[in-house]
């Protein structure tokens, strides 16, 4: 199938599907006019990739995990190394979200030194 197919039936977008191949996830063979073409069990693959990004994993992420992708990510228990990848993306968003609301605490602070009020 050609990318717009594969686009439509995962719900994604032909960028997104360059972006997963030049990322490494997923693989295209070129047709004779130089289009890309997919092979079925492609849609499984990229539902499972924008389901774990939607849950805050990242393509990064997502490459040491390709042999899992291909069948129901969510209908076993994950694996020690599945666990770990997840562990450590939750600790980066942890100290990402530390910063933020230092960085929001400090502009509150800012502003309320200088009777602006705030609507924090």
């Amino acid at each position: 199938m050609r990318i717009g197919e594969l686009a439509r039936r995962t719900g994604s977008t032909a960028r997104a599907l360059r972006h997963y191949e030049q990322a490494g996830l997923i693989d295209s063979e070129r047709a004779a006019n130089g289009y890309r073409e997919y092979g079925e069990s492609t849609v499984v693959r990229v539902r499972n990739i924008r389901a774990l990004v939607g849950a805050g994993l990242t393509l990064e992420d997502l490459r040491p995990l390709l042999g899992c992708l291909d069948g129901d990510v969510f209908a076993r228990p994950p694996s020690e190394r599945v666990l770990r990848i997840v562990q450590e993306r939750l600790a980066v968003l942890e100290r990402r979200i530390a910063a933020q609301t230092e960085a929001r605490d400090r502009l509150m602070a800012a502003l309320a030194a200088a009777g602006s009020p705030t609507d924090g």
